[in-house]
C-alpha cells in the first residue's frame, strides 16, 4: 500500500504555489474556489499559507488515513512531489514534513 494514503504530512507542511494558468477559469484544472492570489500570476492552495499549514483539499487524519479532494485537479507542485512515492522512493522534503507531524522517516532517495 502506498504510504501516502496514510500520511498526508506534505499537504500540511508546505505552501503550494502555482501559476495562474492552472486555475479552471484559465483553462487549467485547479478549482478557483480553492485558490488565493499570491502575487502577479502566482496563486496558492487555500490553507497552505499559515504557520501551521493544511491544504483545504486534504481529507482525513494525518498519519492515519488521508486523501486529496482534488487529486485529479491538483496543481503541478503536488504532482511533482508525489511521483517517487509511487515507486517507494521518498525525498528529504517528505521526511521533513513527516517529522513536523511526529511521523517516522521513510527510506530516502539519495539526492
Amino acid at each position: 500500500m502506498n504510504p501516502c494514503l496514510s500520511c498526508g504530512a506534505c499537504c500540511a507542511a508546505f505552501r503550494v504555489s502555482f501559476d495562474e494558468s492552472e486555475l479552471q477559469s484559465e483553462g487549467g484544472s485547479v478549482p478557483d474556489s480553492l485558490a488565493d492570489p499570491e502575487s502577479g500570476r502566482t496563486w496558492r492552495l487555500r490553507g497552505t499559507d499559515y504557520a501551521q499549514p493544511r491544504c483545504i483539499a486534504l481529507m482525513g487524519e494525518i498519519g492515519k488515513q488521508v486523501g486529496c479532494g482534488i487529486y485529479r485537479e491538483r496543481p503541478n507542485p503536488c504532482r511533482e512531489f508525489a511521483p517517487l512515492a509511487e515507486i517507494g522512493v521518498f525525498s528529504a522534503a517528505c521526511n521533513r514534513a513527516r517529522a513536523r507531524h511526529g511521523l517516522p522517516p521513510l527510506q530516502v532517495d539519495a539526492e
